[in-house]
């Protein structure tokens, strides 16, 4: 991941063309290669801190500023009103991790190692979680297509809003349960972890200073972001759906997605799933509802994803839960996740 801090030249190149008036397309560019790396610096920031806060107050602080620069881009989203790029960036992430991290991961690993063993009961568990997270963000999306429009316009908002609860009520709870009742599970997980740990490159100070200015360089740069969508879109042709389905995941998630990647190679199945699949959840669990009660303050925004995003939503977690039934992952699998995600990428496309 050393790679990713030479990107860090695109920081002040992207201000430097804000300040000189670069038009939008220009801007969208610079700050795709600017978040990338942003990214994986907020990603080493928490890693650092969980040497000094422990392993499960760092698992999670990973999980969340693993998330954060997707939450910060569909803020801004959000506020221009652009609500079609932040409900395809939500199923585009949980189909990304899914699918293409998930299947690069089993790749990488498999080709190198015949078959890999990981952790069934807490697979099966999160992938079980991932099927109940995915059937309930899409009950209003089901609620719309099925009733008349004039009684769906009235009430599928508060409906949204019902679920967003429900939704953050499960987070709590599934953390309870991975922390408090049923932590012996993720015990030997974290045994492992610990045992192959060097040890904090940076002081705590250092890392937080580092997790906070990088958050806030990101917060600008997902401005620049989000301003230049529609500029590219009309210049390139794509639709909205395609940038957030697909760009907007594979920019905010590059740093995570490669770290699934080198534990898989590392024979560290069990982690590399946990980052794909764990970050899907909490995606669903907590990002989309957060988003939903952030939209009340300008425009409130409804969870309701076209017929495409939900058949790819739901066939993606029915995929996962049949992939991780056995416990062990070779490299064909892979290349079938991978496959089914190209595909799912190719439709919207052409949208």
């Amino acid at each position: 991941m050393k790679f990713l801090k030479y990107l860090l030249i695109f920081v002040p190149i992207s201000f430097i063309a804000k300040f000189m008036g670069a038009s939008g397309t220009i801007m969208f560019i610079l700050a795709c290669a600017s978040i990338i790396p942003l990214a994986g610096l907020m990603g080493e920031g928490t890693e650092e801190i969980s040497f000094y806060a422990g392993p499960k107050i760092g698992g999670f602080l990973n999980g969340t500023f693993g998330n954060a620069t997707e939450l910060i881009i569909s803020f801004f989203a959000l506020k221009k009103g652009l609500f079609d790029v932040v409900k395809s960036s939500i199923a585009g992430a949980v189909i990304g991790n899914i699918l293409l991290v998930t299947g690069a991961a089993m790749l990488a690993g498999g080709l190198k190692i015949k078959t890999q063993k990981f952790n069934r009961k807490v697979a099966e568990m999160t992938s079980n979680m991932l099927l109940f997270a995915v059937i309930g963000l899409c009950i209003p999306a089901l609620f719309t297509h099925t009733f008349p429009e004039e009684l769906v316009n009235s009430t599928y908002e508060g409906l949204s809003i019902f679920v967003a609860v429900i939704m953050i009520l499960i987070y709590g709870l599934s953390l309870f349960f991975s922390f408090g009742t049923h932590k012996h599970l993720y015990t030997a997980e974290q045994h492992n972890n610990i045992e192959e740990s060097h040890g904090p490159k940076w002081s705590l100070k250092k890392s937080i200073i580092i997790l906070v200015c990088a958050t806030v360089i990101l917060a600008f740069e997902s401005e620049f972001l989000v301003s230049g969508i529609e500029p590219i879109t009309a210049s390139l042709g794509w639709s909205e759906f395609f940038v957030g389905i697909i760009l907007i995941p594979i920019i905010g998630n590059a740093a995570e997605h490669s770290t699934a990647v080198i534990m898989a190679m590392k024979d560290k199945m069990d982690v590399a799933l946990e980052i794909a699949t764990g970050s899907s959840l909490q995606i669903i669990l907590f990002v989309a509802p957060v988003l939903i009660f952030i939209s009340l303050f300008f425009k409130p925004m409804s969870i309701v994803f076209n017929q495409f995003e939900l058949i790819a939503l739901i066939a993606s977690v029915l995929i996962i839960n049949r992939v991780c039934s056995d416990g062990e992952s070779n490299w064909l699998e892979g290349i079938q996740l991978m496959s089914v995600y190209l595909i799912i990428a190719a439709g919207f496309f052409i949208i």
